[in-house]
């Protein structure tokens, strides 16, 4: 048996599973990334009971995305009945590849939100340079460099960025905490930066929407469209001047008009 820290709410009749984006620390969301994660999927609360699930605390050394996928299935098995409706979120979405692929009675319909086959090479070196300073316990340096990664690519100038990574780090507002261990972060960064699914991603049946903007600062255009392409059940929603992750009214609406051509069971 697998324990995943996990959130659930909603209380709709559906059961939806949310694979967790990157996370400093692999804990149950609390306080600022909860109330953001649920104000993107809220619209979806009467319809489902949303399971928002992340990695396992202490991840060995050297572990892929598709053993994580794995302790997913194990979990899943365990704790959760019949095939669900599931959306990869980021990290997540990557993750969830390998499950769609590897364990395709467990999904009914998938979702990739902001995610895609691969990591561009810009996020990639980002997530070494992030890794450097959180293997020195330079929180303060991590978030911001994160942060002004992201905002300069959703459009916010570079001080504006500088200052949204200090208030969002541990010494600028206690808003996201310090983690007490970086281990889990970095097997993950390393692991997602050697992921590469293209290949793969014909052996996906469950019926996917892909869901990204033009914006977004960890995947490209290019690669939303290709794995949409890639993926014989899908289509895919690309948002102009959107980043990462993808929200907004038309976001809404996409994704519950594609969760709801199927009556829940």
């Amino acid at each position: 048996m697998v324990t995943l820290p996990r959130n659930q709410f909603g209380r709709g009749p559906g059961r939806l599973v949310v694979f967790q984006g990157m996370q400093f620390e692999n804990r149950p969301l609390s306080g600022l990334p909860l109330r953001f994660l649920r104000s993107l999927y809220r619209p979806l609360e009467t319809d489902y009971t949303i399971d928002v699930v992340t990695r396992k605390l202490g991840l060995p050394e050297g572990y892929s995305l598709r053993d994580m996928s794995n302790d997913y299935a194990t979990m899943m098995r365990d704790e959760i009945d019949g095939p669900v409706d599931l959306i990869g979120l980021s990290t997540g979405g990557l993750i969830a590849q390998h499950f769609a692929a590897d364990h395709p009675d467990r999904v009914r319909r998938l979702v990739l939100h902001s995610s895609a086959h691969s990591l561009s090479d810009e996020a990639k070196q980002l997530q070494v340079r992030v890794g450097d300073r959180v293997r020195e316990r330079r929180w303060r340096a991590a978030y911001a460099e994160l942060f002004a990664f992201m905002a300069a690519r959703g459009g916010a100038v570079g001080p504006m960025a500088k200052v949204t990574g200090w208030l969002a780090s541990p010494f600028g507002g206690l808003l996201i905490g310090k983690p007490s261990d970086p281990s889990d972060l970095l097997v993950t960064y390393e692991a997602s930066n050697r992921h590469d699914f293209k290949d793969r991603l014909a052996e996906i049946e469950a019926p996917t929407l892909v869901m990204g903007g033009d914006r977004d600062a960890f995947y490209t255009s290019v690669s939303f469209r290709e794995t949409a392409e890639g993926i014989p059940n899908a289509r895919l929603a690309l948002y102009e001047g959107v980043g990462h992750p993808a929200a907004g009214k038309r976001f809404v609406q996409d994704l519950r008009a594609f969760l709801s051509r199927r009556r829940h069971v």
